[in-house]
């Protein structure tokens, strides 16, 4: 799993056919899922983010995590994070899990950040054309993989 993680004071997603989700203080989270990902994976990330350490404390350091400052998480689906430029200029997203398996591993990472958390989780709608607005907040943005834990 790929995330691409964003500090935000705002975010929303809205979709013609689904509507809009929207959070205030906290991470905008773009989620990228391979074929060969698994719930191992779902619990390295979701204790990851959950804990990381973003958010400005009184002292102005990145010090506090989305739990310590009781912020909120926007997720949407993003399977172009698995893109491979390598060959030519058009990207293959050969790497990107199929639908029967990235929807099942979506909705668990969801869940599974809502039930760790206890936080605020909206999400976008998987296979959906979506717009998305945010406000990234420093500019903070982060990117974790998987399958390079760092």
């Amino acid at each position: 799993m790929r995330v691409v993680v964003q500090r935000v004071l705002s975010a929303e997603v809205s979709s013609a056919a689904h509507g809009s989700a929207n959070i205030g203080n906290g991470m905008m989270i773009l989620l990228g899922i391979e074929h060969d990902d698994s719930v191992g994976d779902i619990d390295w990330l979701v204790g990851k983010l959950i804990r990381l350490r973003i958010f400005d404390d009184e002292a102005g350091i990145m010090n506090l995590s989305v739990m310590d400052i009781a912020g909120s998480m926007l997720v949407v689906s993003q399977f172009t994070l698995h893109a491979s430029t390598r060959k030519g200029n058009r990207p293959s997203y050969i790497k990107a899990a199929n639908p029967d398996k990235a929807i099942p591993l979506y909705e668990a990472f969801v869940e599974r950040l809502k039930s760790e958390s206890g936080l605020k989780v909206e999400c976008g709608w998987f296979g959906a054309n979506m717009q998305i607005s945010l406000i990234n907040d420093g500019p903070v943005t982060i990117i974790i993989d998987t399958k390079n834990r760092e």
